[in-house]
């Protein structure tokens, strides 16, 4: 069996439009915001489903997650088909 020679990879070049680089520095102001903006997503804790305690988007009153929102609302639809009782 013969082995490929080894050749080193071709050194990669910038990309340039017209002569100018892309690679520009980014500020570091913008950096540290974008960090901040990182961190602060992280440190939230996702609310729990009050019925199966599942992880929920806290959109509504009450922290139901979509499956139990989606059984709710189907047993709302139910209750206000059914035809009430005449004695």
């Amino acid at each position: 069996m013969k082995l490929k020679p080894k050749v080193p990879p071709a050194p990669k070049r910038a990309q340039t439009i017209k002569g100018a680089e892309l690679a520009m520095p980014i500020p570091p102001e913008l950096l540290e915001q974008a960090k901040r903006a990182v961190s602060a997503d992280r440190l939230k804790k996702a609310a729990k489903c009050s019925v199966c305690n599942a992880e929920t988007m806290s959109a509504g009153d009450e922290p139901l997650c979509w499956v139990c929102r989606r059984l709710k609302i189907s047993a709302w639809r139910e209750i206000e088909q059914q035809v009430p009782i005449q004695e």
